[in-house]
């Protein structure tokens, strides 16, 4: 409340050079950083002795501060970090807040006395309504003017709040995000603010700091933060699917964060409080440590089943480990299943359901898979949000994004009460069956992989980050694409050429069921799958080792002869000729069609 001026600061400290023992509290010192140089060299060496001199501001002190021996004995540095849960209570005690109302106050500011006091006022006061309480946007706007204030221009506040939404922030998310500005400069900026740190990983803003430049932009501008969303998305998505493993698995986590933001999911992640626990691959010498912990938390029949994967698929297996000790928390598997021996078939009842769920529903075809989490052993949250979980759900959007051919995924889990919205949200269905280990009902939810792909499963989670939960009607349970077998498929397309002009046969082909036709259709899809099918005899046209297999083709089914014997004498060709010709081109047609219905290629 000085002017920044070495003659007002020593006017307004002068008591300290007639008093005794005097403590000088100098705050909000980053007003006055541009006399940091004289105070350090003028001011302080004429203070008395017995003065304790208290400095505090938002930036760190000078390096040049440690580096003179003469302040190395007397200078001590102290970060002011969040409050603990003990005198978090008590401020909120202090300021008058409803006991009943301590838990949701202390998760919204994680121990920042600021926000502490405003969320107490308003909670006081009664305006935050029930027990269920959030901030009202009058806490977030006097918390953000607080700590964010004026900013110095309209890219200053997008970089800042891309670093709220994101797990961490780095210069090159910065350059993605926000390809017309200068990301290096931002990204400079934004390490200087009292409220951002820095991790081995990137820059991040303090919790509720964080929480409340996200909710802020999420109300103020929706469509914006949308943009934002999925600029961010993509990236992560990009080095999933095509950075080394432990870069895509960072990814992956930040991924996993963004889609989390919305209010409604908190309650399905682990608390902030709890300490952290990484993922590590499993080792030899873990198996007797995973087989006794399934064996406390769900009995024997589910140990013995654990033995049987350990063996049969070790490396499906991802143990979670504590941070500070390396103790096991638990563990999961993400199986990998191409096909299911009958022999097996008893050993593992849940893996048997999953199965025949998938092949009564649509079988795998040649070179897919299915992947499924099939152990969930957590040692004091099983099957409850937790650290540990949230590795789970980290792993199985990392297997989901990153996998090539898989069909179907599968989530099998003891608790599907509890977790379906989450599991609806993230695009997972819940199967009409179940199966027991023991005492144990597993749920398994899951995903046709060809019926939504990748990009509109992810766009669906977008939607979903502003509406809430997704509906849990019976009407969207099932997939609204069918997945045909390689032979179906074939059978389809012979069938669509031989009923070619008969519209009515063409309306019941199973192909329209299929996304080839979904993902091109426009309002017939009789007339898709016809301009589908002549993309195809286009391709034949247009490579000179094919091109002699258009007229066959074009002569036998889109012109109007009665026979094959008849095309064969219009193309003045020997009917053995004809016949080999007809089966190979419609060999290719075939191919080019399966080829665009699996995402291998796309049609002109």
């Amino acid at each position: 409340m000085i002017d920044p001026s070495p003659a007002a600061f020593r006017a307004a400290a002068s008591d300290v050079f007639r008093k005794k023992h005097a403590v000088l509290l100098v705050d909000s010192f980053e007003r006055c950083a541009d006399m940091e140089e004289w105070l350090r060299g003028w001011f302080l060496p004429q203070v008395p002795a017995g003065v304790l001199v208290v400095v505090a501001g938002r930036l760190p002190p000078d390096p040049l501060w440690k580096a003179d021996l003469a302040w190395s004995d007397v200078l001590q540095v102290l970060p002011l970090g969040e409050l603990g849960p003990a005198d978090s209570a008590a401020l909120l005690s202090s300021r008058g807040a409803d006991a009943a109302l301590h838990e949701p106050l202390l998760r919204f500011a994680a121990g920042h006395p600021l926000a502490l006091r405003l969320a107490a006022e308003v909670a006081a006061q009664g305006e935050s309504g029930d027990v269920e309480w959030t901030p009202v946007r009058s806490v977030v706007e006097r918390l953000l003017s607080h700590l964010v204030g004026d900013l110095p221009s309209p890219a200053h506040r997008r970089a800042l709040e891309v670093c709220g939404h994101a797990l961490d922030t780095t210069e090159e998310l910065l350059r993605v995000v926000l390809p017309d500005e200068d990301a290096g400069e931002l990204f400079t900026w934004l390490r200087q603010l009292p409220f951002i740190r820095c991790g081995r990983f990137g820059a991040y803003p303090h919790d509720v700091v964080r929480d409340s430049l996200d909710s802020d932009l999420r109300w103020r501008d929706p469509e914006g933060y949308k943009a934002m969303h999925r600029a961010i998305r993509g990236h992560l998505v990009e080095r999933i699917r095509h950075a080394p493993e432990q870069e895509a698995l960072r990814a992956t986590g930040g991924y996993n964060y963004i889609i989390s933001r919305a209010d409604w999911i908190r309650k399905f992640h682990g608390n902030r409080q709890e300490s952290g626990a990484f993922e590590a691959p499993f080792r030899t010498e873990d198996t007797d440590v995973l087989i006794e912990m399934t064996r406390q938390m769900e009995g024997e029949e589910s140990a013995a089943l654990v033995a049987y994967w350990l063996r049969e698929q070790p490396e499906a297996f991802h143990v979670h480990r504590r941070y500070s000790t390396g103790e096991v928390l638990g563990f999961m598997a993400w199986l990998r299943l191409e096909s299911w021996d009958e022999e097996a078939r008893p050993v593992d009842p849940v893996v048997t359901a999953a199965w025949d769920y998938v092949r009564s529903a649509a079988p795998l075809r040649r070179g897919e898979h299915l992947g499924m989490a099939r152990f969930l052993v957590h040692q004091g949250s099983y099957h409850r949000p937790s650290r540990s979980w949230d590795l789970v759900h980290m792993r199985v959007i990392f297997e989901i994004l990153r996998a090539e051919r898989c069909a179907w995924s599968c989530v099998a889990n003891a608790n599907a009460d509890f977790w379906e919205p989450l599991m609806r949200y993230m695009g997972m269905y819940k199967a009409p069956l179940s199966a027991s280990v023991g005492d144990l009902s597993f749920s398994l939810f899951v995903h046709d992989w060809r019926a939504v792909r990748i990009e509109e499963w992810a766009e669906r989670i977008d939607s979903c980050l502003l509406s809430g939960p997704p509906s849990l009607s019976p009407a969207d349970s099932q997939p609204r694409f069918t997945s045909l077998s390689r032979a179906d498929f074939d059978a389809a397309v012979r069938d669509a050429l031989r009923s070619w002009h008969d519209p009515y046969q063409l309306a019941t082909n199973p192909l329209l069921r299929c996304r080839l036709v979904a993902d091109h259709v426009d309002d017939n899809a009789v007339m898709t799958l016809r301009r589908l099918i002549k993309k195809a005899l286009a391709r034949l046209e247009a490579n000179p080792r094919t091109a002699h297999l258009h007229p066959v083709l074009t002569t036998t089914f889109l012109a109007r002869v009665s026979t094959q014997e008849a095309a064969a004498r219009r193309l003045n060709m020997p009917f053995s000729t004809y016949r080999r010709h007809l089966t190979r081109g419609i060999g290719q047609v075939r191919e080019h069609l399966w080829r665009w219905e699996t995402g291998d290629d796309v049609p002109d």
